[in-house]
C-alpha cells in the first residue's frame, strides 16, 4: 500500500475516482423541494444582484445563511446557470473531504491508515449519495471536518507556532461552517471539546484554543455578512438566531419529526459495506486503553475525540425534534480514521468475514430492484417506476460484483486491492441508482412543465401559483411567481412583505380577470375549484385556457 502512495498509481487512482464522482452532475433533472430550493436562491442572488439577503421566490428567506448560496452563485456567474453549477458546491466539498481525511490522517495515524479512510469514505453509501444532491450538508460537513481535524492537529502538536496555525484554522474552518448552515458550526465543535475534556479529565486542551486571536479570526469571517443582513432586515435576528436555532430542533415544528431510533438504520445503511467494520472500529475505540500519562499530564489523544465527536453527533440529532439521514454526514469523516486504523491491525479474513454480511443485503437489494413497481402509489409512480428498475438492478448488481470480488481478493491476503474493490465499486453503485432517478423526473421535477410551456413565459407576464409551489419550475424558467392562498417555508417572508402574495383564491379571482395576459399553475383539483367559484360569483367561467397538463399540475393562460 505504501509503494501505492509513493507512485504515479496514486494520481491514476485519484483521476479515476474524480471523473466517476463528477459524471453525473448534469445528467439528473433537479427534484424537489431541496435541489429546487438551493438552486433557485443563488439565482436570484445573480438576478437581484443582491448577496446579503437571501431570497426564495423573491420573498426574504433566512432560514440559512449564505456560504452555499454566494459559491452556486459565483459558479452561475462564472460557468452559467445549469444543473450541474447549482450542485457543483456539494461535489467538490464532498470530494475535497475525501482528502482532507487523507491530508489529517497521515499526520494524526499515518499514511497507511490515512489511505485506508480516504477510500473507505469514497465508498461510503450516504456520504457518495449527498456529494451528489444540492443540499447544504456536505458543505457544512466539510468545514466542520476542517475544524476539528485542524483542532487535532493543533492539539496534538508540540511546536507553539504550529499549534497556534492549526488553532487559527479551527476557528476559520468553524467560522465557515457557520456561514454554511448556521451556529451547529461552532456549537456542536465546541460541545464535543468539553465532553472530551470531561471523558479525558484533562481541560489542559482549554488553555491551547488561542482565544483571542481565534475569536478575532472568527468573527472576521463571520461578522461582516450578519451585520449588513441585521442592518437591512431587523426581523433576522428573531427568524434565524431564536426560530431556526432553537424552535426547529425543540419542537416538531417542521414535520420532521422521528422516533429516537431514526438514525439506527441510517447510520447502518448509510456506511454500507463497512457496517461491520464501523462497528468493530467504535467498539475498539470505547474499549481501548486509554492514554498513559506523561509528565503528570494526560497527552492529547485523537482517536478519543473523534470517537466522542462521532458519539456526541449521533446523540445530537438523535434527541432533536428535526431528524434528516444527513444530518449524520459530520460523523462520517471521524468515523472512517477510526476504521483506517482498524484495518491496518486487520487481517485479511477477519475483513472478509466483516464484509460477507452485504453480500445477503445486496441481494436484498436485487429482489427489491426487480419488484420497484410494487411500491407505485400513484398513477404517475405506476407509468415510472417500471423505467427506474433497469437502473436499480444494474447498481443492485454493481453492488454484488464488488462484494463477491473483493471478498475474492481478501480470501488471497490482498487487503488493499480489496479495500479499493469494494469502494470503488460502492461508488459506482449509488452512481447508478442516483442517475437512474432521473427516470422519476416527470413526477419529482418541473423540468418539462418548462419545456412545454416555455414559448408562453415572458418577463412582463405575471405568472401565479395558486395553492401550489413547484420549487423546481423557477429556476428552469429563470422567473419568480406570485403565490396564491399558499404559504408553507415562505410564510415568514410573506408576513414581511405581504404586497407579494395573494391571500386566497377570492382575491384572486378579480386579480386573474384584470389582467390582459397572465399564467398561472395550480394542482389538478383547483382548476374545477376555481371556476366553479367564478361561476357562483359571477355566473361565468374564468378566462383560463389549459397549455399544459401532466398528473399533478394545470398551467393556463388568460385568454
Amino acid at each position: 500500500m505504501m509503494s501505492l502512495f509513493a507512485s504515479r498509481k496514486l494520481w491514476w487512482l485519484v483521476a479515476v475516482v474524480g471523473v466517476i464522482w463528477f459524471a453525473n452532475l448534469e445528467y439528473r433533472t433537479l427534484i424537489k423541494p431541496d435541489e429546487g430550493r438551493y438552486a433557485e436562491i443563488p439565482r436570484e442572488m445573480v438576478a437581484s444582484g443582491d448577496w446579503v439577503t437571501p431570497r426564495l421566490n423573491n420573498l426574504k428567506y433566512f432560514e440559512k445563511p449564505p456560504l452555499q448560496y454566494w459559491a452556486t452563485a459565483a459558479a452561475y456567474t462564472v460557468f452559467g446557470e445549469h444543473q450541474w453549477t447549482s450542485r457543483l458546491w456539494a461535489g467538490l466539498t464532498g470530494f475535497a473531504g475525501i482528502f482532507l481525511v487523507w491530508f489529517a490522517g497521515s499526520r494524526l495515524f499515518g499514511r497507511e491508515t490515512a489511505g485506508f479512510a480516504a477510500v473507505l469514505l469514497s465508498g461510503s453509501m450516504l456520504y457518495v449519495m449527498m456529494s451528489h444532491i444540492n443540499t447544504l450538508d456536505m458543505g457544512v460537513t466539510f468545514f466542520i471536518t476542517l475544524g476539528i481535524f485542524s483542532l487535532l492537529l493543533g492539539q496534538s502538536a508540540t511546536d507553539v507556532r504550529q499549534r497556534r496555525n492549526w488553532m487559527l484554522l479551527a476557528w476559520a474552518g468553524m467560522a465557515l461552517a457557520v456561514l454554511s448552515k448556521g451556529l451547529m458550526g461552532i456549537i456542536l465543535p465546541g460541545t464535543a471539546v468539553f465532553i472530551y475534556c470531561l471523558v479525558q479529565r484533562d481541560f489542559t486542551v482549554l488553555k491551547r484554543m488561542h482565544w483571542l486571536a481565534g475569536i478575532s479570526v472568527f468573527l472576521l469571517i463571520t461578522a461582516p455578512w450578519f451585520y449588513l443582513v441585521m442592518k437591512a432586515n431587523p426581523e433576522f435576528f428573531g427568524r434565524f438566531f431564536i426560530y431556526e436555532h432553537y424552535t426547529r430542533f425543540t419542537t416538531k415544528d417542521l414535520g420532521r419529526y422521528q422516533p429516537w431510533y431514526y438514525f439506527v438504520p441510517v447510520l447502518l445503511a448509510g456506511m454500507l459495506p463497512w457496517t461491520v467494520l464501523m462497528i468493530d472500529a467504535v467498539l475498539r475505540a470505547v474499549f481501548g486503553a486509554k492514554a498513559p500519562m506523561l509528565a503528570g499530564e494526560r497527552p492529547f489523544n485523537a482517536a478519543r475525540f473523534l470517537l466522542v465527536w462521532a458519539v456526541f453527533i449521533y446523540c445530537f440529532f438523535s434527541i432533536s425534534g428535526s431528524k434528516l439521514p444527513s444530518y449524520l454526514l459530520p460523523m462520517f469523516p471521524a468515523l472512517v480514521l477510526l476504521m483506517g486504523q482498524r484495518l491496518v491491525q486487520m487481517r485479511e479474513r477477519v475483513l472478509f468475514w466483516q464484509v460477507s454480511p452485504i453480500v445477503p443485503v445486496a441481494i436484498a437489494f436485487l429482489v427489491l430492484a426487480l419488484n420497484v413497481d410494487r411500491f407505485a402509489d400513484t398513477p404517475t409512480q405506476i407509468a415510472l417506476y417500471p423505467e427506474y428498475r433497469p437502473w436499480l438492478v444494474a447498481a443492485s448488481l454493481m453492488l454484488l460484483l464488488s462484494q463477491l470480488s473483493g471478498m475474492a481478493l481478501l480470501w488471497r491476503n490482498k487487503k488493499w486491492p480489496a479495500v479499493l474493490v469494494l469502494s470503488l465499486g460502492t461508488l459506482l453503485s449509488v452512481q447508478l441508482g442516483v442517475s437512474g432517478y432521473n427516470t422519476l423526473a416527470g413526477e419529482r421535477s418541473a423540468k418539462h412543465i418548462a419545456e412545454a410551456i416555455r414559448a408562453e413565459v415572458k418577463p412582463d407576464i405575471p405568472f401565479y401559483s395558486v395553492l401550489t409551489y413547484e420549487q423546481t419550475l423557477p429556476f428552469y424558467l429563470q422567473r419568480t411567481f406570485t403565490l396564491v392562498q399558499f404559504q408553507d417555508e415562505m410564510d415568514f417572508g410573506i408576513k414581511q412583505e405581504p404586497e407579494r402574495w395573494i391571500p386566497t383564491l377570492d382575491d384572486f379571482l378579480p386579480v386573474w380577470e384584470a389582467q390582459a395576459e397572465a399564467l398561472a399553475i395550480m394542482p389538478l383539483y383547483a382548476y374545477p375549484q376555481l371556476q366553479q367559484m367564478a361561476e357562483s360569483a359571477s355566473g361565468k367561467k374564468l378566462a383560463m385556457k389549459i397549455i399544459f397538463q401532466d398528473g399533478q399540475y394545470i398551467v393556463v393562460k388568460k385568454i
